[in-house]
């Protein structure tokens, strides 16, 4: 006979936070943090859980168990995407971006996890891959860091294989020639070097900062050097920035709409999109088409142990964002959280779904909570 997975229906879905401490303060351009929490929806069907997460706050696990466990609760969990268009259909009263968004983006994930393991496969292979690695970019590079710290970091990812960086700049501008100087001193001439200023800056500030981090530096990335929702100012930057700079943005992105905007107005070089924010894996992959309607490279937003698996399968694909504060949670709270190894995140193809298990001991002291 056929070798089919059984219709199995969606049993339960559970849904936790954790709060984890940074390992010192971090800013960036415009907004200072020292913690960092992950709203974790685990999706029971056959005897088979899967797991999800996405960056956010409590507010989304609260909204996760309010709305979307009925939603999915009784659909079949092989069909993620029936699950995602009837929770998008869910949270349409109370707005489908924002906190919606990421809530959806975690249960998303653990719909794509868990279909993965019924069927007995990779997550990477569910999704249809394209290829078996994905290049990564050290980052973090905070404002809060002092020289020596900058230093430090940015070595330790070039000592690891690590071939491109990037770092945080906008919170002090009068500071950010000095510390991008000596980012390019301590990287080498042959890496890729690139800048962050989370909108922190004018379209006249960031004009002239583009063209002397590109001068002075060799800053061939200039992500967010206005607001993204500047789509003019970003438009001004890629028109009139150095040649050879790429003028980047999206991460805040929660929907295919947000990306269109960006992309109709031309206003940026690359497409950023982060799963955790754009309603999960689903989201990810109209971005990923969107891109390749456009003829631009979609790049991923930090979450590297989800990120790895969807940049493999998304066709335009540029990198992923390997992120000081992730890297160090993904790590802390799960088996399986994917590292890089000379540059490259490659999923493991011999572990069913994405390969992740929560360490329930060494999450519980950070649970900031549980559903019932």
């Amino acid at each position: 006979g056929t070798d089919r997975a059984p219709e199995v229906p969606v049993e339960r879905l559970a849904v936790s936070a954790y709060t984890v401490p940074t390992d010192r303060p971090e800013s960036d351009g415009t907004k200072a943090w020292d913690s960092t929490t992950l709203v974790l929806a685990e999706a029971t069907a056959g005897g088979v859980t899967g797991l999800g997460y996405s960056y956010a706050p409590v507010a989304a696990a609260h909204l996760a168990v309010d709305l979307l466990a009925e939603t999915v609760t009784g659909l079949g969990a092989l069909d993620v995407g029936a699950a995602w268009h009837a929770m998008q259909h869910t949270v349409r009263n109370v707005g489908r971006d924002g906190i919606a968004a990421r809530a959806i983006a975690a249960v998303d994930a653990a719909m794509w996890d868990l279909k993965a393991r019924l069927l007995g496969r990779p997550l990477v292979v569910a999704l249809d891959a394209v290829r078996r690695r994905v290049p990564v970019y050290g980052s973090g590079g905070f404002t809060s860091y002092t020289d020596d710290e900058l230093r430090d970091q940015l070595a330790g990812w070039r000592a690891d294989g690590i071939t491109m960086v990037k770092m945080k700049v906008g919170r002090h501008p009068e500071r950010d020639l000095a510390r991008v100087r000596l980012a390019r001193e301590t990287v080498g001439d042959d890496a890729g070097l690139m800048v962050d200023a989370n909108g922190a800056l004018t379209r006249k500030q960031a004009l002239y900062f583009a063209h002397a981090f590109a001068a002075e530096c060799g800053v061939t990335w200039f992500e967010e050097p206005v607001s993204s929702d500047d789509l003019g100012g970003l438009r001004l930057l890629r028109d009139s920035g150095p040649p050879g700079m790429e003028i980047t943005a999206g991460e805040y992105g929660t929907s295919v709409f947000d990306f269109r905007r960006l992309l109709d107005a031309g206003a940026v070089d690359c497409l950023q999109a982060d799963a955790t924010r754009c309603a999960g894996p689903t989201g990810f992959l109209q971005a990923g088409a969107l891109c390749a309607a456009h003829t631009l490279d979609l790049s991923a937003h930090t979450a590297p142990s989800l990120h790895g698996h969807l940049g493999c399968a998304v066709v335009p694909f540029r990198h992923v964002e390997y992120f000081h504060d992730h890297v160090r949670l993904e790590a802390l709270l799960f088996d399986g959280a994917l590292t890089q190894r000379d540059g490259y995140l490659e999923p493991d193809r011999t572990a069913p779904g994405n390969g992740l298990a929560l360490r329930r001991s060494d999450a519980d002291p950070y649970c900031v909570f549980r559903s019932a």
